[in-house]
């Protein structure tokens, strides 16, 4: 497991290591769990994860152990952080519109509560979830 070490001050600014008033650091699951849950409030995101790990998914939560984190990858480089997400879009939300709107509420998340840098968010649609199809439950 990789973490991200960030020397913080007491006004939540960076400092430098000479003057750090202590390290946080802070687990690249943490990070990863944070751009899953910026997902819920989406319009058109209907679930996060391709195929397996929907089907994982479903398995935790039967169980009553979601993953938030499922479906999200990501690569952290010093104070930058790169996202690949994979998503099932509500039909007929459009596309673009939803991939924009997921990118956008990681982006906030992620350097809002983390502070890390975001420097790409890739967004790829695995399928399209029809109103009557009733094979699981939406992302809330």
């Amino acid at each position: 497991m990789t973490s991200t070490t960030l020397d913080i001050g007491s006004d939540g600014a960076d400092l430098p290591a000479a003057t750090s008033r202590g390290t946080t650091v802070i687990n690249d699951a943490v990070v990863a769990k944070i751009a899953g849950l910026a997902l819920r409030d989406v319009t058109g995101v209907h679930a996060v994860g391709g195929g397996a790990a929907r089907a994982l998914g479903a398995i935790r939560e039967a169980i009553s152990s979601a993953d938030h984190s499922q479906g999200v990858s990501i690569k952290v480089s010093g104070s930058r952080v790169a996202v690949d997400l994979s998503i099932v879009a509500e039909y007929p939300q459009p596309l673009q519109q939803v991939a924009a709107d997921a990118r956008t509420a990681i982006i906030d998340a992620i350097e809002n509560l983390v502070g890390l840098e975001v420097t790409e968010v890739n967004v790829t649609i695995n399928d399209v979830h029809l109103p009557d199809e009733a094979d699981e439950a939406p992302l809330s």
